[in-house]
C-alpha cells in the first residue's frame, strides 16, 4: 500500500500512540490526588498531567492529518488501537500485571469496535436539526450519564466499577460533543456571531468540559484499564445513536451484516465489563527478588 492511504494509516497509528501516552500520563497524575482534595486544582499543578494534555494535542493534530489523507473508515478503527498501547503502558508504570486474559479482552474489544465501525459504515446525515428533534434522545443520554456518574462517584462502589461508570459517562458526553462538532464548525463560515448565538455551541462546550472532568475522575478512582475501554466505546456508540435518532444517519448494513454488527456490539459490552472486573481485582506485580 502506497501513497495517501499509507500516510493516513501511519498518521492514525501515531495519533493512537500519542492518545495512549496522554491517557497514561493523565491517569497517573489523577491517581495521585486523594478524593478529599480538589482534583482540578491538583491537576493544574501537575507537570505530568500537562504532558498528557500536550500528548492529546499532538494526537488530535495527527488525527486531523490522517482524516485529511484518508477516509474515516480507515482512521477511526486504527485510533481504537490506542487501547493496545495504553493498557500495557499503564500496567508497566503503575506496577500492575497485565495478564494474558487482559490482553485477550483488550484485543477482542478493539477488534469488535473496529468491526462495528467498518461493517456498520454509518452514513453522514444532516447537522442542523432543531431542538424538538434533539430533546428526547439528548435527555435520554443525559439521564443515563447522570445515573452512571452518581454511582461512579459513590465510595460504596468498588474502584473498578467506579472507573467503568465514570469512563462510560465521559465517553458518552464526548459522543454528544462529536454530534454537535460539525454543525458548530460550519457556523464559523458565517461569522463569530452565528457561533455565539447557537445553542449547539454551548451544548458542545458543556459536553466537552463535563466529559473531561469525568474522565479525570475516572482516572483518579481506578486503573486505566477499567475506564479507558468504556470511554473508547462510549464515544462512537453515543455519537452514532444521536446521529441515527436526530441527524438522519444510518448504518449501511443488511443481511448477514446486521448479525455481524449486533455480535460486535455484544462483544464490546461483554469485553468492557470483563476487563473492568478483572482489573478491579489485580494487585501490583511483586518486585523481583535480588540475589
Amino acid at each position: 500500500m502506497t501513497g495517501l492511504p499509507a500516510a493516513s494509516i501511519v498518521c492514525a497509528l501515531i495519533a493512537a500512540f500519542l492518545f495512549a501516552c496522554a491517557s497514561v500520563a493523565q491517569q497517573s497524575a489523577a491517581a495521585q490526588v486523594p478524593e478529599d482534595r480538589s482534583l482540578i486544582a491538583a491537576l493544574m499543578r501537575s507537570p505530568r498531567w500537562w504532558a498528557g494534555v500536550v500528548g492529546d494535542g499532538g494526537g488530535y493534530l495527527f488525527q486531523v492529518i490522517a482524516l485529511a489523507l484518508g477516509s474515516v473508515l480507515i482512521v477511526q478503527p486504527l485510533l481504537v488501537s490506542m487501547l493496545l498501547f495504553a493498557l500495557p503502558l499503564s500496567a508497566k508504570f503503575s506496577g500492575y500485571r497485565f495478564t494474558r486474559n487482559s490482553w485477550a479482552l483488550a484485543i477482542a474489544l478493539t477488534a469488535a469496535l473496529a468491526v462495528f465501525l467498518v461493517v456498520g459504515n454509518p452514513t453522514e446525515g444532516g447537522t442542523d436539526a432543531p431542538w424538538a428533534q434533539w430533546s428526547v434522545p439528548l435527555v435520554t443520554v443525559v439521564v443515563l450519564v447522570a445515573v452512571a456518574t452518581a454511582f461512579g462517584l459513590s465510595p460504596r462502589v468498588a474502584p473498578g466499577w467506579r472507573a467503568l461508570l465514570l469512563g462510560s459517562a465521559s465517553g458518552a458526553l464526548y459522543g454528544v460533543a462529536v454530534a454537535f462538532t460539525k454543525y458548530v464548525t460550519d457556523l464559523f463560515e458565517h461569522g463569530l456571531g452565528h457561533v455565539l448565538g447557537a445553542w449547539q455551541t454551548y451544548a458542545l462546550a458543556a459536553a466537552g468540559i463535563i466529559g473531561l472532568y469525568l474522565q479525570q475522575r475516572a482516572f483518579q478512582v481506578g486503573p486505566l484499564s477499567a475506564s479507558l475501554p468504556a470511554m473508547t466505546i462510549g464515544e462512537p456508540v453515543v455519537a452514532i445513536f444521536l446521529g441515527m435518532t436526530v441527524l438522519d444517519e444510518r448504518l449501511q448494513v443488511s443481511g448477514v451484516g446486521i448479525a455481524v454488527v449486533a455480535a460486535a456490539a455484544v462483544v464490546m459490552l461483554v469485553a468492557t465489563i470483563a476487563l473492568s472486573r478483572e482489573q478491579a481485582t489485580l494487585q501490583p506485580a511483586p518486585e523481583p527478588v535480588s540475589d
